[in-house]
């Protein structure tokens, strides 16, 4: 019986990161302002000159070393969940976004990439509550905001994600005066920043309700 419930999470899991890939991708492309997290992403990789996948991953073990100071001790399963959620899905994002190129996403009217943009957010958020309701590994950027979410925000994923975007956004800032240039950014951004966790949230009752959140800190 358990195994069997297993496989189950295994399969939303990986069904989540895909789904959360791809959904990041449509961001990307449709030039509308990405999630927040890879924006800053972007202007970090457009700063340094490195491969986008390459940046992604990087800046997921900073902060994967970042939750186990939150945490107050060292967790050896979120620790080594976090590494092994980031590496496929860094160049996943990457793999996507090259695929879709083709497309040229970014020049559809601008009707029609907010559109392409907002369904990407919805994906995003969608793959984020799935998989952190798996309760096997998550992404630790979204491991930021859970452990917000249920150690110090009382379970609101709203505010959870909003505070999480701190760094990134601080970090984008640092972008922008070093280059006079701010890339990935719009207003699929800013709706990710007010709305991501909003959107999180009501997943988490109507998309795979039989999931459960499970945390223990």
């Amino acid at each position: 019986m358990r195994q069997g419930k297993f496989k189950i999470r295994l399969g939303y899991l990986v069904f989540a990161i895909v789904l959360d890939a791809f959904a990041n991708a449509l961001m990307i492309d449709s030039n509308m302002g990405s999630a927040v997290w890879t924006a800053s992403a972007v202007n970090i990789s457009s700063l340094l000159h490195s491969s986008y996948g390459t940046t992604l991953f990087v800046y997921a073990v900073i902060v994967t070393i970042a939750n186990q100071f939150l945490l107050g001790k060292f967790d050896e399963h979120i620790f080594i969940s976090n590494l092994l959620f980031s590496l496929p899905f860094s160049y996943l994002v990457g793999f996507f976004s090259d695929i879709l190129n083709p497309l040229q996403l970014n020049n559809l009217s601008i009707a029609s990439r907010l559109l392409v943009d907002v369904i990407g957010l919805i994906g995003v958020s969608i793959g984020t509550s799935i998989y952190q309701r798996c309760n096997l590994i998550q992404h630790p950027n979204d491991e930021l905001a859970y452990l917000l979410r249920f150690k110090y925000l009382h379970g609101s994923a709203g505010w959870g994600q909003l505070i999480s975007y701190t760094p990134p956004v601080i970090i984008m800032i640092i972008c922008y005066f070093l280059t006079g240039n701010i890339l990935s950014v719009g207003i699929g951004t800013v709706l990710a920043m007010f709305f991501q966790g909003v959107i999180i949230g009501i997943s988490d009752k109507i998309v795979v309700p039989s999931l459960k959140h499970h945390y223990s800190f």
